[in-house]
């Protein structure tokens, strides 16, 4: 569907080399600020359990094919991007072109790489990016407002409402630094990002911590720290080390097993942001099996068959007749398509039909 996630942070900060985990890709990652200057961007596969589970029951499937989710590594935002300062408004340009905004925020204390605020602040990092992205959008907000204002005052009604709306968004905005709070209707969502305001995007915040603290029950005062002001924002939160990351996106599955086990942990945090940036994204999956290929599709979550139909082919929404579904746990309990038609839970569903996440799906269609 090509959606996009920013990752974004000041430099130094662990942003390429938590890219590179991510998509086994070769972002440069050194110990200066602005080594990154156009985006990386690459993919990583959603790593669902469900699909292979399938893949297990169609006995060898020729091919499997999962989502995945697109990353695209910015270079660091600096205090002062937002009136240009290190190459800022070209940072800037960038992250309002992706979807959602994953913050890397550095609490690791590793001294040898260099902190453009010259310590390690956790807070004070994580507000001097928001900081600069609420300016850029105040700055894009109040030229529109001029604008509004002129139309406005030719008795233009339309005019006269988005000027109120704006204006409430550029109080809030300067008074609370963010958007992440508010209840926007879809009207408005779609005017704001049609002006490019990058706050309305949704936000998760990763910490690139210390190997001691990797354990989900470990913590300290920065983590807490950013924790208290995530959970206030309603905005998810994953710590992870990025060396340890990288290392482990190297290794094959079983010593991959192993080193996480070591470490007590039961995945790769990386797989918990590909999953948690799909969820944000209000992205849901289904699948279609078969023995040339099982294989994942994502979807917006709420869209009906048709929709669902037409990111196969074009041609399977235009000339949609029905769809044949069956639940990921009823196919996993009947063992195959047979046995759910047998067991009658495989069910025929028509053009009203708004896809569930997990459902295996074939579509019946007329060109």
């Amino acid at each position: 569907m090509g959606l996009k996630c920013g990752i974004v942070g000041l430099p130094n900060v662990g942003k390429s080399t938590i890219f590179n985990a991510i998509t086994s890709g070769n972002a440069e990652s050194s110990n200066y600020p602005f080594c990154t200057i156009d985006p990386n961007i690459g993919i990583k596969p959603l790593n669902d359990e469900r699909l292979f589970k399938l893949a297990d029951i169609v006995v060898e499937p020729d091919k499997i094919t999962p989502t995945y989710v697109e990353f695209v590594d910015i270079a660091g935002l600096v205090k002062g991007a937002s009136s240009g300062e290190g190459l800022g408004n070209r940072f800037l340009s960038h992250v309002r072109t992706v979807d959602l905004i994953i913050q890397v925020i550095r609490v690791f204390k590793e001294e040898t790489v260099v902190h453009v605020e010259g310590g390690v602040d956790p807070v004070r990092d994580l507000e001097i990016i928001n900081t600069e992205l609420a300016l850029s959008d105040l700055e894009i907000i109040g030229k529109h407002l001029q604008k509004l204002e002129k139309i406005a005052r030719s008795g233009d009604k339309t005019a006269k409402l988005n000027l109120d709306f704006l204006q409430s968004v550029s109080k809030t905005l300067s008074d609370n630094g963010n958007l992440n709070s508010e209840d926007f209707s879809e009207e408005e969502k779609n005017l704001l990002k049609s002006l490019g305001i990058i706050s309305i995007k949704p936000f998760l915040y990763i910490l690139n911590v210390d190997e001691e603290f990797i354990h989900p029950e470990s913590s300290n005062k920065e983590i807490d720290d950013i924790s208290k002001i995530a959970s206030s924002r309603n905005i998810p939160v994953i710590k992870l080390c990025a060396r340890l990351e990288e290392e482990l996106s190297k290794l094959d599955d079983a010593d991959k097993k192993a080193f996480l086990s070591d470490f007590g942990l039961d995945s790769s945090a990386l797989d918990i942001v590909a999953k948690e940036s799909f969820k944000l994204l209000g992205l849901i999956t289904f699948f279609t099996q078969g023995k040339q290929e099982v294989r994942a599709w994502e979807i917006k979550n709420g869209f009906k068959a048709p929709q669902a139909a037409g990111t196969i082919h074009s041609d399977f929404e235009k000339g949609f007749i029905r769809a044949e579904v069956i639940s990921y746990d009823d196919f996993i309990k009947a063992g195959s398509e047979a046995n759910a038609a047998k067991m009658g839970v495989l069910r025929l569903e028509g053009k009203d039909y708004v896809v569930k996440d997990g459902d295996i799906m074939h579509f019946r269609f007329n060109v």
